[in-house]
């Protein structure tokens, strides 16, 4: 029989160290680089740091540091160096051709997960403009048929700058193929967004980094069924529910990509009609996993990758955050965590929820805490219904809420004290123009 399984790919793991990071964040880089190699089904044979002095512009490392790993590598079945650091096209050819391994970058390695993860159309079509965008820079390394022989005339024979830069033509075409599909997809989200902003239902969208448990918060709040997976990037494509705030308030709750340290810049750019559902909500649910011990490295991660895409507090959203993963936690630090996350916030500060999507403690408390945000812009109506106003009376239970009620009078007439949104209330005066009394006609009825 014939196996057609695919070899096992055996990875060295390298976290080029340089700078003065504390060795809690190096271990945390390094962790997440082993991860994200595991992600891409490689068997790690080892994870290690390096210390860096200075980035050679050859082969990243200096010539002793490359003769030290080809001699380490030429006995043994590693045949990837996955390289936690962004690699110019050059430093990666010659360490390839010196060390005879397959060298990955991390830019090269989260485009092959993001690959592996795109499921809807608009995904694939992002991941692949992000890798061709890579890919140009690469052509004479990866284009292997540049390296052939060709047959025919003269003017035909060779690898050349005519295969090279036909090969850049068509990586172009594909390129400018790809925009234009992604700008029509790109103009369906918008209808789609402008349509629910016409409903209009404030959004919450769920940020954080990538495996902070914002997909497994974001089933235990709207009992969708997203893919929830201990891995990196198990979310690609956003997802939107309507949801039912505590006050009976509905909102559209969105589960977005994770962010990463140092995410390429390529994808970015290609993401960026999926980011827009970050970049346009109402507030921003910063999910942590608090279990994690650099979540303080990953907090300030998140906050800049917000903040280049002009999100977040400085964009004068609302943000909350939400201390995941509490479950995970020893009794001592729960409980220390729990308290800490219910002390009166400083101005300016984000309100703070200790949750666990596993065993829904603080799910209700941050629904609640969302629901407060949102009531800042409220109006509270003083209302008569009659008993013709059914119709009124439903519009008010479906976009708002009832907070106070008298009792029926003997004409059937009943006075009420509503609180609707801003919109909302504009609306209800537009469609029941009769309905809404002044205080002291409500005191005197």
């Amino acid at each position: 029989m014939i196996n057609r399984a695919s070899p096992v790919q055996t990875s060295l793991v390298i976290h080029p160290q340089s700078g003065d990071l504390d060795d809690a964040r190096v271990a945390a880089r390094l962790e997440e680089a082993e991860g994200l190699a595991t992600a891409l089904d490689l068997d790690v044979a080892d994870a290690r740091a390096e210390p860096v002095r200075r980035i050679e512009p050859a082969a990243f490392f200096g010539s002793g540091k490359v003769e030290q790993l080809a001699s380490e590598l030429s006995g043994s079945e590693i045949n990837v160096l996955v390289l936690d650091t962004a690699l110019t096209p050059v430093q990666q050819r010659n360490l390839e051709k010196a060390l005879n391994v397959k060298v990955i970058d991390r830019t090269g390695l989260i485009l092959e997960i993001f690959g592996r993860r795109a499921q809807t159309r608009e995904g694939r079509l992002q991941v692949e403009l992000a890798r061709l965008t890579y890919e140009r820079s690469r052509l004479v390394r990866t284009w292997t048929h540049l390296e052939r022989q060709r047959g025919g005339q003269g003017f035909m024979g060779g690898p050349g700058e005519t295969q090279i830069e036909t090969d850049r033509r068509i990586i172009a075409d594909k390129m400018a193929r790809l925009r234009s599909e992604l700008d029509s997809v790109r103009r369906t989200r918008r209808l789609h967004r402008s349509r629910r902003k016409a409903a209009p239902w404030p959004t919450v969208a769920l940020v954080g980094y990538t495996n902070a448990g914002k997909s497994s918060l974001f089933n235990a709040l709207s009992e969708a069924k997203v893919l929830a997976k201990d891995m990196p990037f198990a979310t690609l494509d956003p997802t939107t529910r309507a949801v039912r705030t505590p006050t009976g308030r509905r909102i559209l709750l969105s589960d977005t990509v994770g962010f990463i340290t140092d995410l390429p810049t390529e994808l970015i750019a290609a993401f960026r009609a999926t980011l827009e559902e970050v970049v346009e909500a109402d507030i921003l649910v910063h999910v942590r996993d608090m279990a994690d011990p650099d979540h303080e490295g990953r907090k300030a991660d998140v906050e800049a990758v917000l903040e280049a895409l002009g999100a977040g507090v400085e964009a004068d959203q609302t943000l909350i955050e939400a201390w995941n993963k509490i479950d995970a936690l020893g009794a001592e630090a729960r409980e220390d965590l729990i308290w800490r996350s219910k002390l009166q916030p400083r101005p300016h500060d984000p309100h703070i929820v200790a949750t666990s999507a596993v065993t829904g403690e603080g799910l209700a408390d941050l629904m609640a805490v969302i629901d407060d945000a949102l009531a800042k812009g409220d109006e509270r109506l003083h209302v008569r219904f009659g008993p013709a106003d059914a119709d009124a009376r439903a519009w008010v239970h479906e976009h708002g809420s009832v907070l106070e009620e008298g009792e029926i009078s003997e004409a059937g007439v009943t006075e009420a004290l509503v609180r609707l949104s801003g919109p909302d209330a504009g609306r209800f005066r537009a469609r029941f123009p009769r309905l809404e009394v002044t205080l002291e006609e409500a005191s005197a009825g």
